[in-house]
């Protein structure tokens, strides 16, 4: 009983969201799922990579997010494995999203889906569009540590 209230399990982690933007805020919000949606990511079947998320009417939605669908199941039963998905968020959380959304021009980017205390969350961020520049930064810092740490365990 007490593992399932300290539990933290990462399902599924979008690396390429962190190399395509530069993340300024991250959230923690639930989602709206069905029974064969939970079932299908306890087993580890949920691609993030395409996924993100809007605001509409004062909700958010999980968009393009692949769950694929639940093999014990009869076809009946399953569900669309694109479908959108509503997110679970404060109201004040909206409307602060809302503003940076809509006028500095970020984009919400899904990063890591994880099970804790028995619920699915998902951790979007808030991030800002890398230019190709700074991609190449990225990668040569990157670089640059990796022989640093090379160097220093040759001593």
């Amino acid at each position: 009983m007490s593992d399932k209230n300290e539990g933290f399990k990462v399902i599924t982690d979008n690396r390429q969201a962190r190399y395509l933007y530069e993340i300024l805020e991250t959230y923690e919000v639930g989602i709206q799922l069905t029974g064969t949606e939970v079932k299908s990511i306890r087993a580890g079947k949920v691609n993030l990579k395409d996924g993100y998320a809007l605001i509409r009417n004062g909700e958010a939605w999980l968009i393009n997010t692949h769950i694929s669908p639940y093999t014990s199941s009869g076809q009946y039963f399953n569900h669309e494995p694109r479908r959108t998905r509503k997110l679970l968020l404060h109201r004040q959380e909206i409307r602060k999203l809302i503003g940076k959304v809509e006028q500095q021009g970020l984009t919400l980017v899904p990063l890591k889906m994880y099970l804790k205390g028995g619920w699915v969350k998902l951790s979007i961020g808030l991030g800002k569009g890398k230019k190709v520049h700074d991609k190449r930064e990225d990668i040569k810092r990157r670089q640059d540590q990796r022989d640093i740490q090379r160097a220093m365990k040759s001593y």
